[in-house]
């Protein structure tokens, strides 16, 4: 073979490899983070009534009212769920002081952290002295599809030092979420503390039967 006819040939063996078609990437499989932002975002608009579930006696106060977690806002890296709780004793006969507002990192490989705070306001929409605490899930913990801790952070643990809340600086908040559609899906917001092995707060909601939403939370 000349030199002139290897070059041809080589040339040929070149253009047939560039106009053959690619071979598609196998799609990147959701992560543990992905799906579980996925599944709280499928109940966007909607609202669900539900209870606590937990028998602390320092709960008492809540035991039997009725509760709702409504979706109010919605973004791609962002979700407000107002929980509205049965009150007789404010106006309309519900307070709705409490607003949870999730927020999210994207990383590259999907995970990324996830940020729970609580959002407080006072009936007139004024924010509450102890307001906008929470924390954020744990570097290296990628959580489940279907739940996620946030242990308290570090500003959280300066305002209830400030305000004299020392009980609540190891909490640690849970939420866990099934996809709308899913049979007995559910919706759970959960506290507990690293420091107190008997403490339980677990409110649980019944996301398979959406009900109307309700005005919004003060201040919102």
């Amino acid at each position: 073979m000349t030199i002139r006819t290897l070059a041809a040939a080589i040339a040929a063996l070149a253009l047939s490899a560039c106009t053959e078609d690619p071979q598609p990437l196998a799609p990147r499989a959701e992560t543990p983070q992905e799906a579980f932002w996925s599944a709280l975002s499928s109940h966007c608009g909607k609202a669900y009534e539900g209870g606590i579930a937990s028998e602390d006696e320092r709960d008492a106060d809540w035991m039997g009212k009725r509760m709702i977690a409504h979706w109010a806002e919605c973004e791609d890296e962002r979700i407000a769920i107002a929980f509205h709780v049965e009150n007789p004793e404010e106006e309309g006969g519900w307070d709705r002081s409490r607003t949870w507002i999730l927020t999210r990192d994207i990383y590259e490989d999907g995970n990324g952290p996830i940020t729970l705070k609580h959002d407080h306001r006072h009936s007139d929409g004024e924010v509450d002295a102890v307001t906008f605490y929470g924390g954020t899930t744990a570097p290296g913990d990628t959580g489940s599809a279907g739940g996620q801790d946030f242990p308290v952070d570090e500003e959280s643990i300066a305002l209830f030092t400030r305000e004299g809340l020392d009980a609540s600086l190891t909490n640690v908040w849970r939420v866990e979420v099934d996809a709308a559609g899913t049979p007995d899906a559910g919706f759970v917001y959960q506290l507990t503390r690293k420091n107190d092995p008997t403490r339980l707060f677990r409110v649980e909601m019944d996301a398979t039967a959406p009900v109307a939403a309700p005005p919004p939370a003060w201040g919102w």
